[in-house]
């Protein structure tokens, strides 16, 4: 009944979401396309793949760019099975056609409703699927028990906030959680909160964030950034999100040190051209990355707006903010910067990457500030300190170092049903 319910309300949420697509599209073009995958609906007829089918979902950018390390794991593992990710969103399309090209097959997950998950399931004809992080659709899951289709929840990780959310609908979320083929959490916070919700076959294997290396094509391009910088000082305020910024450039113009580079990278691409338009309002000289022009020394903001490149960005500067902890969005990932060695520095707001944030600033590898103000103070003391950002750098690569593994984990926890 509680299944039932949820479906009749996702069915009358069906309009909403069309226009959601429309609103969208304003600053996204992408969210007109595909519409007929959004309702399990696909050119061709019900098609009979060979070779077989390995599905990951991966809803949009932070899971395409930490599923990496599973996929060529499975490349390895399975060598016969083509791959197949579904996503939400154009921008973790785009992330997978960067990272994946054409090796792989990419597509948006319907909505959750009964027939279009139906019809999804019948027209790729999976032989498993792998869940990046938290996203429990109800009739999803469903509807691979039905088929006989394994399903795993893998690089798990629920916050307090999102299980509290979940706890609203014990009934829904606990059928859901136990339709798993099995849950691998990240930490041992996440599996818990997940057994109390209802999950059952929960193991801890790991952030396979963790296992993603520094591609040396992006550390080659990230010393070409350095370059271009002309000596000067440069930090990096990764992955911002709305509202963070004008902080930032506010304090920066304020208190900043006067012949240091700002990169800035916002976390969403349709957000490029309002940043550019901050950061220029508050009188600062502007290039974007897209330009591909020499840095001038005049400029005092450089706009990251490329897709792809963000271990060239932190392996260009001498410091690294992480975004989304200025303001409560709950963190971006810190791990990136952290394989690199390069210095962090992240707010308050972490709830999104919890553990690895505290095992990082307890190790030596982030400060923790509280606001943008105290944010470029940091900044401005660690740019003139060069042994100290070594030394927060060193720490940055053990810290990656020691936390690895969590793929072969993962493999593990899903061989028994696979093999």
């Amino acid at each position: 009944m509680a299944r039932l319910a949820y479906s009749l309300v996702v069915l009358a949420l069906l309009p909403w979401a069309l226009l959601h697509l429309l609103w969208r599209a304003r600053r996204q073009p992408e969210y007109l396309r595909h519409w007929g995958e959004r309702f399990g609906i696909y050119g061709g007829g019900i098609q009979d793949p060979a070779p077989p089918t390995l599905w990951l979902h991966a809803v949009s950018v932070g899971e395409t760019r930490a599923a990496q390390p599973l996929v060529a794991a499975l490349r390895q593992h399975y060598p016969g099975h083509r791959i197949l990710f579904t996503h939400m969103t154009p921008t973790g399309r785009a992330t997978s056609e960067d990272l994946f090209g054409a090796d792989i097959e990419r597509i948006y997950l319907p909505y959750d409703t009964p027939w279009a998950m139906r019809r999804f399931l019948r027209h790729y004809r999976p032989q498993f699927g792998l869940i990046m992080e938290t996203e429990l659709w109800p009739n999803l899951i469903a509807a691979c028990g039905d088929a006989g289709i394994p399903l795993w929840l893998v690089n798990a990780r629920l916050s307090e906030r999102s299980a509290r959310r979940y706890a609203a609908f014990p009934a829904l979320t606990r059928a859901a959680l136990q339709g798993l083929a099995a849950v691998g959490a990240q930490t041992d916070d996440d599996a818990a909160r997940l057994r109390a919700l209802g999950a059952q076959n929960v193991s801890v294997t790991g952030n396979v964030k963790f296992d993603i290396a520094a591609p040396q094509e992006q550390l080659l391009l990230g010393a070409e950034f350095r370059t271009g910088y002309g000596g000067r000082p440069a930090w990096l305020a990764a992955s911002t999100r709305e509202g963070e910024e004008a902080l930032i450039l506010d304090a920066w113009r304020r208190l900043g040190t006067k012949d240091a580079l700002l990169v800035l990278v916002p976390r969403h691409p349709q957000r490029f051209d309002e940043v550019t338009r901050l950061a220029t309002e508050r009188g600062f000289v502007v290039q974007r990355r897209s330009g591909n022009a020499a840095i001038a020394a005049a400029t005092g903001v450089l706009i990251g707006d490329s897709m792809g490149e963000m271990f060239a960005f932190y392996a260009s500067v001498d410091v690294a903010f992480i975004g989304g902890s200025l303001l409560d969005f709950g963190s971006q990932n810190l791990i990136e910067a952290a394989a690199c060695g390069t210095p962090i520095v992240i707010g308050r707001s972490t709830r999104n990457f919890a553990e690895a944030a505290r095992a990082a600033i307890d190790c030596g590898a982030a400060l923790q500030i509280d606001s943008a103000d105290e944010l470029v103070a940091q900044v401005n003391v660690l740019l003139a300190d060069a042994e100290r950002r070594r030394s927060i750098g060193a720490a940055g690569l053990a810290f990656a170092e020691r936390h690895r593994g969590a793929t072969a984990r993962t493999l593990k926890l899903i061989s028994p049903a696979t093999n």
